[in-house]
C-alpha cells in the first residue's frame, strides 16, 4: 500500500517548479491528483503523463486561482473525477519585486489578487470540501521573515495568506483536519530569476551551503500531508536551509 493510496489531492500551480514536484510525488505515492495550471497546458500534460507512467492517476484542470468561478470549477472537477479531496496544496502564486516608491496600483491588484484574495477563496473551498481527517497546506515564503528591499508587496501579500491559514487551523480541528504553511527559501526552479552574484550571496548566507531544490520542498509537504503529520497543525514550516 502506497502512502497516499485511496486519497485525492488537489495541487494549485502544479505545472511548474515546486508545485509540479509536489503533484508528481503525490501521484507516484498513490494519490489521485488534480493538476491545476493557469496558462501552460503542455507543461500540465507532462505532469499528468509522468504520474500515469508511474502507475498513478491524474487530471489537468485549467484555472486562474484569483477567480472564484475558476476555483469552484477546480473543486467541482476534482470531486467528479476522483471524489472528495483529502489533500489540498495551495501553491499558486505570483511575485513582483520593486522598490516601494515604484509600486503601482496594477502591481498591487495583480499580486494581492492571487496571493491574498485568491488564497482566501481557495482556503474557503478547501474548508468546505476537504474530507474529515484531511490536510490543507498553504504556501507562504521566507520573505515574510526577512525585511528585504523590493520585497514589500510580495511579502505583505503572503503574510495575509499566512493569517488566513493559521486562523483556519483553529476552525477545522474538530474534524481532524490539519492546516499548515510551508515557507520555502530561495529555491532553484525555472522560475528563479536572479543574477548569479545574488544567488552566490544567498548560498553563502545559508548554513547548509546551497539553494533549495523543488524536491526539498516536496518532501516537507508530503510529510505534512501524510499520516505522520497528523499531530502538526497551525504551523509555518520554514524549508530554507536555515537562512533568516
Amino acid at each position: 500500500m502506497k502512502r497516499f493510496s485511496n486519497k485525492t489531492a488537489i495541487v494549485t500551480g502544479a505545472s511548474r517548479g515546486i508545485g509540479r514536484a509536489i503533484a508528481t510525488r503525490l501521484g507516484i505515492e498513490g494519490a489521485s491528483v488534480v493538476v491545476n495550471y493557469a496558462g501552460n497546458p503542455d507543461k500540465a500534460a507532462e505532469v499528468v503523463k509522468e504520474i500515469a507512467d508511474a502507475g498513478g492517476m491524474a487530471v489537468a484542470v485549467q484555472g486562474d486561482m484569483s477567480k472564484v468561478d475558476d476555483i469552484v470549477r477546480l473543486f467541482d472537477t476534482a470531486e467528479k473525477a476522483f471524489g472528495q479531496p483529502h489533500v489540498i496544496v495551495s501553491a499558486a502564486a505570483t511575485s513582483i519585486f520593486k522598490l516601494h516608491a515604484e509600486l503601482t496600483t496594477e502591481d498591487c491588484e495583480r499580486v494581492f489578487g492571487l496571493n491574498t484574495l485568491g488564497v482566501m477563496y481557495v482556503l474557503q473551498q478547501a474548508a468546505k470540501r476537504v474530507a474529515d481527517g484531511g490536510r490543507i497546506i498553504q504556501f507562504s515564503t521566507g520573505a515574510t521573515k526577512m525585511a528585504m528591499p523590493g520585497a514589500g508587496l510580495y511579502a505583505a501579500s503572503k503574510a495575509a495568506g499566512e493569517q488566513f491559514a493559521l486562523c483556519l487551523s483553529k476552525e477545522l480541528g474538530s474534524r481532524g483536519v490539519t492546516v499548515n504553511l510551508v515557507s520555502p527559501g530561495v529555491t532553484r526552479t525555472d522560475g528563479l530569476i536572479m543574477p548569479e552574484p545574488a544567488i552566490q550571496q544567498l548560498i553563502a548566507q545559508t548554513p547548509l551551503g546551497r539553494l533549495g531544490e523543488a524536491a526539498d520542498i516536496a518532501d516537507a509537504v508530503l510529510f505534512l500531508a501524510s499520516e505522520e503529520g497528523r499531530w502538526i497543525n497551525g504551523q509555518n514550516l520554514q524549508v530554507n536551509g536555515g537562512i533568516f
